[in-house]
């Protein structure tokens, strides 16, 4: 087994908060992650900043190489310390590579980012930003007052998927889609969740269905079918296929219907139930899904097209289904979760942005074998 989290220095058997100056290795709430062959990337929310590691890490404390929204790696601070909206973030969330370029979710300055490939140096500009007319820009909406299609409300997760950016849209309760990356004035060719570009309804101002969202948060693909987190109706929505306009669900996990939006804490939870689940990747035919406020992470091994509460296999974070405690009720330690946000998947490698402990863990999917909570975690990048 890994150590437990440090913050600074090593905090055995419960959570402390980050030191006042951030650090190389240091993470404060993280929620957001991003890996392959090459790098790890972390969006350390609470430090309003990305970090990028040279390869994978493999051992516990890594120290990032490059820092994105900070002048250096011990600032921190929204706005880069005063700098303004151009040189900093104000609470970065989602973040993937679209064809070969980073792009970030910098989500209170309601735009998403991206950058002339993916930086090796410190404090790098982005190229320009979707969602604003320019980089000086941070406005809900981009300064108007109402939802339309070239303005963003908190945009909290992005996602690459087959040629196609698809921004989660928060604030507007929608999810719009590019084919190819667009540029900083082009509208989205897909919006889904709302009846037109100049909607923002929660559940389309009525009750949940299976063509509206309260709060979207993150965007997978498995197969032909698109899957989105909609962590306030408490469930994953999947379209089969790929939708090219709005359209309703065929799939929903975490509910037993499309119109339902039940919460059950303090609960058992069972393997068919979720709470605020904010992010959702996929990779080799397998599904991931961060069950946020139950402090765990579900894993399926393929999905129907269409159905509802469907169970999940696995649970890695508590020692059955049943369980949804923070860290399981006790210590911190190094297999345990409190409040994963952020989840990338790359073949056989899991990481998990565990946010309540300040820290990223990476984990090894032992295929389609792997037994409940049997995933161990390869390493925990902590403060």
């Amino acid at each position: 087994m890994k150590p437990l989290c440090r913050i600074g220095a090593a905090a055995p058997g419960g959570l402390a908060l980050p030191d006042a100056q951030p650090t190389r290795a240091q993470c404060y709430a993280p929620r957001g992650v991003w890996i392959d062959d090459e790098r790890l990337i972390v969006v350390d929310s609470g430090n309003h900043r990305v970090l990028l590691f040279d390869g994978v890490p493999e051992d516990d404390g890594a120290e990032a190489a490059v820092v994105l929204g900070q002048r250096d790696f011990t600032s921190e601070g929204p706005r880069a310390a005063g700098r303004g909206v151009r040189g900093g973030l104000h609470l970065p969330t989602g973040v993937c590579v679209a064809d070969g370029r980073l792009v970030v979710a910098d989500a209170w300055h309601h735009r998403v980012l991206v950058w002339d490939g993916v930086p090796d140096t410190s404090d790098a500009l982005p190229a320009y930003a979707i969602g604003q007319d320019d980089l000086d820009a941070g406005e809900p909406q981009r300064g108007a007052d109402r939802a339309h299609a070239h303005g963003l409300y908190w945009p909290y997760g992005v996602s690459w998927i087959d040629g196609w950016l698809w921004v989660a849209d928060t604030g507007n309760r929608r999810v719009v889609g590019w084919r190819g990356l667009p540029d900083a004035a082009r509208a989205p060719d897909v919006i889904l969740g709302q009846p037109d570009a100049t909607h923002s309804d929660e559940n389309r101002g009525g009750a949940p269905s299976a063509a509206s969202f309260r709060w979207p948060h993150a965007i997978a693909a498995v197969g032909e079918t698109l899957l989105v987190a909609d962590a306030g109706n408490h469930r994953v929505l999947g379209w089969t296929p790929t939708p090219t306009a709005d359209a309703p669900a065929t799939l929903v996990l975490g509910q037993r219907d499309f119109v339902t939006a039940r919460e059950t804490p303090h609960v058992a939870q069972g393997a068919s139930a979720l709470r605020f689940p904010y992010a959702v990747v996929a990779d080799r035919g397998r599904v991931v899904v961060a069950d946020t406020a139950n402090n765990r992470v579900l894993l399926w091994h393929g999905l129907p097209s269409a159905g509802c509460a469907v169970a999940a296999d696995h649970v890695i974070g508590q020692p059955d289904f049943a369980s949804a405690g923070e860290n399981r009720w006790r210590a911190v330690e190094p297999d345990t979760l409190c409040w994963p946000y952020g989840l990338a998947l790359h073949g056989d490698r899991l990481a998990i942005a565990d946010s309540g402990n300040n820290r990223v863990m990476l984990w090894t999917l032992g295929g389609p074998g792997v037994t409940v909570d049997a995933a161990a975690p390869a390493l925990a990048l902590s403060s």
